[in-house]
Parts: C-alpha cells; structure tokens; sequence
C-alpha cells in the first residue's frame, strides 16, 4: 500500500500554491518579505527545485531530467542564481513538473519504504526516506508561509490551503 493516503492533502497543497503563483505578474514576483531576503520568484524556483534535489539526487527517484532543474544540487533559483528571473509561467510549470516526483513517491513508496537509510553524499550522513519526505513536505510549506507573508502585506490573494 502506498503512503498516499497520508500524504492526501499534499496535492490540493501544490495547486493552491502553484495558482497564487501563475496570478502574480513580474512586479508581484519581484517583491521580497525583506530587503535582505529573496524576491517570490527566488523562493519558489527554490522550493521547486529543493523536491528536485532531495528526492531526485538525494534519494535516487527519477524525473530531474523532465524538471527545470536537471541540476538541482548545483544550480537552483535563489541558492545558485539571483540573475535568472523567473516569470509566473516558468514557476507554474516548474511547480506541476517537480510535483510530478512527488506523486511518483507517494504512488511508489510504502510505509516499510519509510525507514529505509539512505547515505548517498558518502559524507557519513544518513537519512531516513520517510525523514527525506516529511523535508521536503515540510519545506514546501514553509516557503508557503514565507509567500503568503509578503502577499498579505501588499493585499494580494494569499495561499489558502483550507479552501
């Protein structure tokens, strides 16, 4: 049995971000919750590629290839490139596509998968698969909320994960 049924919210999650984010135009995307942080678009190419990277180079699942991030260890929005805007569009299709991992995962693994090790860097750290996950989800909603930040002080349609 998949691990699914406790991760169900999960893609409903990725579709109100990813329509908050297809709304915004280029000067909403540029906005930064402060001088010293990255603008939106930073921070979402960064979620989408930080799936790609955990689950993909880390953990070993296939689609980096399909993503926008063939890459990610080495070149993602924000952490490697600031230069690079995104547009609302190339978000969007970056959100659907690296969500397209996620759903393999949470179609392919099983709870007994969960507590596999996985020690793939050779740098003596090792992680659960399930801990790998619950990263990744967890990671997702954090820059949600760091989103959902700047839009509702500039009065903009928030993420609402309730609706």
């Amino acid at each position: 049995m998949s691990i699914r049924p406790a991760y169900s919210n999960w893609p409903r999650y990725n579709r109100a971000i990813r329509d908050v984010v297809a709304g915004l135009s280029a000067e909403q995307l540029a906005l930064r919750p402060s001088a010293e942080r990255w603008p939106i678009w930073a921070t979402i190419g960064h979620l989408a590629c930080q799936r790609v990277f955990w689950l993909c180079d880390f953990a070993g699942e296939p689609g980096a290839a399909t993503s926008p991030f063939p890459n990610a260890g080495f070149d993602c929005p924000g952490d490697d490139d600031l230069e690079h805007v995104w547009s609302a569009d190339a978000l969007a299709a970056a959100l659907d596509s690296t969500f397209e991992i996620v759903d393999g995962c949470l179609d392919r693994w099983t709870l007994e998968m969960l507590g596999e090790e996985i020690a793939p860097s050779g740098d003596g750290r090792v992680y659960s698969r399930g801990s790998i996950l619950q990263r990744v989800f967890a990671h997702d909603i954090s820059h949600a909320a760091e989103l959902n930040e700047v839009l509702g002080r500039e009065g903009l349609r928030q993420i609402d994960f309730w609706d």
